[in-house]
């Protein structure tokens, strides 16, 4: 499989406001039980930063607990993957792309079949979260990774 054929995301459009779509994706992943540990405002970090400008978007470190603790149960490295990431992006003001790094990419780098059962677990809600919000907002399906 060449780099263009691996799928590394969950993602989909919404037709909602950036806002409104931020404020939705939190409660989407509290719904599935994850906690928004972190969240960085990737727009205004490349403007400060840089001096750039980009889309607005953010990116939000969700984890749930049991989850990260089985995976470090299993193999404390795993936690340079920590938290899962998933990002908000406004493309223009009534629509929004919501994708997240997909959880059993991370199988690739470890073997234990205790990873492999957190994984698929950490992958099921987070696809669940994203398909809430897409049955609730959606626009056309997408694959995020071609859009430019």
């Amino acid at each position: 499989m060449n780099q263009a054929d691996r799928t590394y995301t969950i993602s989909t459009r919404l037709s909602l406001g950036y806002d409104q779509a931020v404020d939705a994706a939190r409660t989407a992943l509290g719904e599935q039980g994850f906690g928004v540990l972190t969240e960085i405002d990737l727009a205004a970090t490349m403007k400060a930063k840089l001096g750039k400008d980009i889309a607005r978007q953010v990116i939000l470190g969700a984890c749930r607990p049991p989850l990260a603790y089985q995976a470090l149960q299993a193999d404390p490295s795993v936690a340079v993957l920590l938290p899962c990431n998933v990002v908000i992006r406004e493309v223009d003001p009534s629509t929004t792309v919501i994708e997240g790094f997909d959880p059993e990419t991370m199988l690739s780098f470890f073997t234990n079949p205790a990873i492999a059962q957190v994984a698929a677990d950490a992958k099921q809600r987070l696809h669940a979260a994203i398909e809430s919000l897409y049955a609730a907002h959606g626009g056309p399906r997408l694959d995020v990774r071609q859009e430019s």
